[in-house]
């Protein structure tokens, strides 16, 4: 056969190779398309669709901002919240994307050099690298892997997301892309997205980070335990030297820039875990979650679906100021820590039955069972079925367990039992200031330390109030009868019949017995007979009423004796009575939030004031001066003589009935402030009134606060006096102290 007939043969065997080859390619061509196409429609598995990618869900923490813009704190499932392009610093996208995706702003989803750099290394056993684009994990975070997913599933997972990858960033631009991934991903230490991991790490926000801050925050994201700069110092400074390299690679800084940045070393002085019991304000944060939730509750998204505060990125924007509530808290720590408890310490040392005041054994062991049941230990054991002798028997064995004191938490081992006796001698306190115009919470400390100590005792707790209940009689004097602050009354014992036929009349401490004395005298020095001539005049009912008029709910029982302060209060409601006399008689119910915003920023609702006239501008004026009376030479005096505060502030102290409870009432023409002192039970107290009463126990803590909110300029909190009200014929300078009214006598203000 010649050479041409086997050229002829062999070319249409050739060509029929190619057209099989071809259908081969053609095929399996197909095969991929229409499995891409069969992955897409969410026959293999379900697919996000196109209103999930326009509107794509996470559990968004719900964060809480004071007055001054500084973040409080959040509620979350993941404490995550999410920021714009625009409020990272230009570094971060930079340095995410130098180490994670460097051809990130040139591929659509997809990187098919990385793609072709992954398939070399598996079949050569050269792993180059991953292959997932930023894209590709912002879809896997958004749209999670379920878990153990087996090998097949786990390609096909890969296909989908390869899908999702490319329709991300068909919705969507790079810079939104770069947001959304910032915004998903997780850094450790409980800190999820970048604003987050901004305030856990840096306490900033993300547009404060430095270049070195931002290059380390892009080198964990990689795998946050092992780059923990926490846990891992050494090995997460080499990660971030090694983003601030490939910075420098890829043009984003200099050579020079990452040589010099690389030797600075990581600053973690301002680490702080973001959770539920630390940071600032933690017993207002805890008091709005119940508010919060019973407003989500009753309010719908757009759907008709109701809001959840722990999934939904509200943003709630309260009264509280950060630096009025740094100093509330600072002065809570400073008096209590430095001073009333050692004191306490001191004058219980070598006691019998050690820190209750007369109490009997068979008492004692009642307050401490009553006590164990109370805690989350019992309950959790109860709920159990774990019987009760088996119960007591486990509060008696020593375990490992951690403490509150005033010198940081300690770790010790001791019984559950024990830990309650320990924590019976600390001494408690709390205090709420008011902006008196607008009705606004400025700073709320319930308690010592939330992280051990839960109860609240501005909102929760009802205690008596003793002598600071004076002034909602005072008032009712000034209102409806022809009292002033200068009106005389004999100094003498009063008696009052009650309907059951007995007389009751109280008691009372001071000089002067049998000469008359201003009001103004009487409520300086707190005096307890003057009280019983006015509850005589006026009633306990009318009294109620008025209490009512100034924002009081607890019950009150309709006796004389709450002239003198028996009944139980929330300070929450004093303060904000309190508050009636500095707004020229009008009462503000206490205001914690001023508006929520949905995710987008969008305003979901504004809170406005509740106002209501409780008296007359005059009347309010009236008490004002009266009070004046209680710093000038009353029980309040040491505001003058030891703390230096000689601005114009009205006042009330208050003891209740073996100094359990110790209160101060402090009114500035901006502020009203109020501040209890005492402990969990009320069987543990000062045995001496010179060290139980309010103005030794809670009016330091007012006065400390007080100057520290003086001493911020920035705040604008006035020195100034109260403004007189327009009363023509009135003489309102009522200057009727006598020579000896201006004792500076700090008489024992009690029942």
């Amino acid at each position: 056969m010649s050479d041409n007939q086997k050229k002829t043969k062999q070319k249409p065997s050739a060509n029929k190779a190619i057209k099989n080859l071809w259908k081969v390619f053609g095929v399996l061509l197909l095969v991929i398309v229409l499995f891409f196409f069969c992955v897409a429609k969410g026959l293999f598995g379900t697919m996000p669709s196109f209103e999930e990618l326009e509107n794509p869900r996470t559990n968004l923490a719900t964060e809480i901002y004071s007055a001054d813009g500084k973040l409080l704190g959040s509620y979350y499932i993941e404490n995550r919240s999410n920021v714009r392009y625009a409020e990272l610093s230009h570094y971060m996208p930079e340095a995410l994307v130098s180490i994670e995706d460097e051809r990130f702003m040139e591929h659509s989803g997809i990187d098919e050099r990385a793609l072709f750099r992954v398939a070399f290394g598996v079949l050569t056993g050269k792993n180059k690298g991953g292959g997932s684009t930023i894209t590709q994990q912002l879809a896997k975070n958004l749209f999670p892997r379920g878990e153990n997913l087996s090998k097949p599933k786990l390609v096909l997972r890969k296909f989908q997301e390869w899908i999702t990858a490319t329709k991300l960033e068909h919705n969507y631009s790079k810079e939104e892309i770069i947001a959304m991934y910032l915004n998903t991903v997780a850094f450790g230490h409980n800190a999820y997205g970048i604003r987050s991991a901004a305030s856990t790490f840096f306490d900033k926000k993300p547009k404060e980070m430095t270049l070195e801050e931002c290059a380390l925050m892009a080198g964990v994201v990689n795998a946050p335990t092992r780059y923990s700069p926490v846990r891992n110092p050494e090995r997460s400074m080499g990660r971030r030297n090694l983003v601030l390299q490939k910075m420098a690679d890829n043009g984003y800084i200099t050579q020079a820039e990452c040589d010099s940045v690389s030797l600075i070393p990581i600053d973690m002085t301002h680490f702080s875990i973001k959770d539920h019991n630390s940071g600032q304000a933690t017993y207002f944060r805890e008091f709005l979650r119940g508010e919060l939730t019973d407003w989500a509750k009753n309010t719908t998204r757009p759907d008709g679906t109701p809001y959840n505060i722990y999934r939904d990125g509200l943003r709630i924007y309260t009264t509280i100021d950060s630096r009025m509530q740094r100093y509330a808290e600072e002065a809570v720590k400073e008096f209590m820590g430095k001073e009333l408890q050692p004191m306490f310490y001191r004058h219980w040392k070598g006691q019998r039955n050690a820190p209750f005041s007369n109490v009997s054994a068979d008492e004692i062991d009642h307050i401490m069972e009553t006590s164990m049941k109370r805690t989350e230990r019992y309950r959790t054991l109860k709920n159990e079925g774990v019987p009760e002798d088996s119960i007591k028997a486990e509060f008696n064995r020593p375990v490992r367990m951690t403490v509150f004191s005033w010198d940081g938490p300690i770790d010790t081992v001791m019984t559950p039992m024990d830990s309650i006796r320990y924590y019976k001698w600390f001494l408690q306190a709390s205090l709420i200031s008011i902006e008196s115009h607008t009705g606004h919470v400025k700073a709320y400390v319930g308690g010592l330390d939330y992280r051990f100590f839960k109860y609240d005792h501005v909102t929760q707790a009802r205690r008596q109030v003793g002598s600071t209940f004076k002034p909602f009689l005072y008032s009712l004097a000034m209102q409806e009868g022809e009292y002033t602050p200068c009106t005389k009354i004999p100094n003498i014992k009063y008696n009052i019949q009650l309907e059951d036929g007995r007389v009751w009349s109280p008691g009372n401490s001071g000089g002067r017995v049998g000469e008359e004395i201003t009001l103004k005298y009487a409520l300086a020095q707190s005096n307890n007979w003057i009280s019983a001539y006015l509850m005589n005049q006026f009633g306990p009912n009318a009294v109620i009423a008025q209490a009512r008029r100034m924002g009081v709910e607890s019950p009150i029982d309709a006796v004389p004796a709450i002239c003198l302060g028996v009944c139980d209060l929330k300070l929450i409601e004093m303060v904000g009575a309190m508050s009636t006399f500095a707004n020229q008689g009008v009462y503000i119910k206490p205001m914690f939030i001023t508006r929520i915003e949905d995710k987008n920023g969008n305003v979901i609702q504004r809170f406005s004031p509740e106002e209501s006239e409780a008296m007359s501008e005059l009347t309010a004026y009236k008490m004002v001066e009266l009070m004046k009376g209680v710093v000038q030479s009353g029980t309040g005096i040491r505001l003058r003589s030891l703390y230096g505060l000689t601005n114009p502030i009205a006042g009330k102290t208050g003891t209740t009935q073996k100094n359990s409870d110790g209160y101060f009432m402090g009114i500035t023409p901006d502020l009203t402030t109020g501040v209890w002192v005492g402990a969990e039970d009320r069987s543990v107290h000062f045995r001496s009134t010179k060290l139980g009463q309010g103005s030794h126990t809670a009016l330091p803590i007012w006065a400390i606060y007080m100057k520290k909110v003086y001493a911020d300029k920035n705040l604008g909190v006035s020195k100034g006096d109260f403004p007189k009200p327009y009363a023509p014929g009135v003489d309102l300078d009522f200057n009727c102290w006598q020579s000896d009214d201006n004792e500076s006598i700090e008489y024992i203000d009690e029942f």
